[in-house]
């Protein structure tokens, strides 16, 4: 049996690797005419600085762990349909089923291989594609001048004691640091207490806020004669907070993107601070649920070595596998849209393509393979 699977594993392995491969030269072909319109135009703030065509490469270059981790599944299950549609083509799985693997010793061969595919796409989406897409966003703000979102930048919360602070982060530069922060206290009674405004600044190791060129106004509404406010200007001014620089990464950038610790620490931060974190908690569970789907395609697969093809008819099946592809691809996008608008549990809309998936390569297996 362990020359029988090496044998799959080898040829599913690299079938994949060739569709993997093939998937990204495509994306990164028209990623690079996406970005074609910003080459030759000068950075923000620096005209010498010009976006060439090597940072254009670069910066599609970076953007292709994201790719692959979204395309691992897909690659998987197309890569085992044309394998084991060409195995059973040329009789080749017949020969081996003669040879000891029976049904079941085939469903758990491809679900250990399915787990080679989930490690694969949980390091590259949890480890490799955030940091590389961090810096591509890093790079490309070096000519845009920043990162942010929206016209209003990024906005948190965060209680401490019985003051709560909102929070408002402009933009990141491209060194990564804080720009245009101005932060808000109101008492339990929603009275505001003071406010910041700094240029810019950085988040320390102990999550120490350090920022400069500070303006604070202060409201004492102690004093003798009404409330007075009182005006401060600071160089440089220190701020403790529980707010890291992951959390704010996660409010500027694309949270699909983030790792799955840090999108988990950021929803912890919005419940414990009264915000939804709903939208958070989906794509917390998604990041959890989405490498597990490539054990889905792989059993989805099977099925296709206890079909009886005609000559060439394998060509078919293969282009089946990659509707099916496709449409998981889409229906774990819908779902979780409408999850965040219909307001389901956030684990429901994250698993729901999944079992849906899950169901029919076990309905198909029952049915073709046990029963036939």
């Amino acid at each position: 049996m362990r020359t029988i699977r090496r044998l799959i594993y080898r040829e599913i392995l690299v079938a994949s690797g060739f569709v993997l491969v093939g998937f990204l030269s495509l994306f990164f072909f028209f990623d690079v005419v996406d970005e074609l319109s910003s080459v030759g135009k000068p950075a923000v703030g620096n005209p010498e600085l010009v976006y060439g065509l090597q940072h254009a490469l670069l910066y599609v270059a970076l953007q292709m762990p994201n790719r692959m981790y979204e395309l691992l599944p897909i690659a998987a299950l197309i890569g085992s349909v044309a394998v084991l549609a060409r195995l059973a083509q040329g009789s080749e799985y017949t020969i081996l089923r003669t040879s000891g693997l029976g049904p079941w010793r085939a469903l758990f061969t491809m679900l250990g291989l399915g787990m080679m595919f989930v490690v694969a796409t949980f390091v590259v989406g949890d480890y490799v594609a955030p940091a590389s897409d961090r810096a591509a966003q890093l790079l490309k703000a070096e000519f845009k001048g920043r990162i942010s979102v929206g016209n209003t930048g990024a906005w948190l919360k965060e209680r401490q004691g019985e003051v709560n602070y909102f929070v408002n982060v402009g933009q990141l530069n491209a060194r990564g640091e804080l720009v245009d922060v101005r932060i808000f206290a109101f008492d339990d009674r929603g009275a505001i207490q003071s406010t910041l405004q700094a240029k810019q600044g950085r988040i320390e190791a102990d999550s120490k806020w350090v920022m400069e060129d500070v303006r604070r106004r202060i409201l004492d509404v102690s004093a003798k004669g009404g409330a007075q406010v009182h005006y401060r200007r600071h160089r440089t001014y220190e701020w403790p907070s529980s707010i890291t620089s992951e959390m704010v990464s996660v409010a500027l950038l694309k949270p699909e993107r983030m790792r799955t610790t840090d999108l988990y620490s950021y929803a912890q931060h919005l419940e414990a601070n009264g915000q939804s974190a709903l939208r958070y908690e989906i794509e917390f569970w998604r990041k959890l649920f989405y490498p597990l789907s490539c054990l889905v395609m792989v059993v989805l697969a099977l099925p296709f070595a206890y079909l009886h093809f005609r000559s060439g008819g394998t060509t078919g099946y293969v282009f089946g596998g990659v509707m099916i592809g496709i449409s998981f691809f889409l229906l774990n996008n819908v779902f979780g849209y409408i999850g965040n608008l219909s307001q389901w549990q956030p684990w429901v809309a994250a698993a729901s393509p999944a079992l849906i998936y899950s169901v029919l390569s076990l309905g198909a297996f029952g049915w073709l393979v046990l029963r036939r």
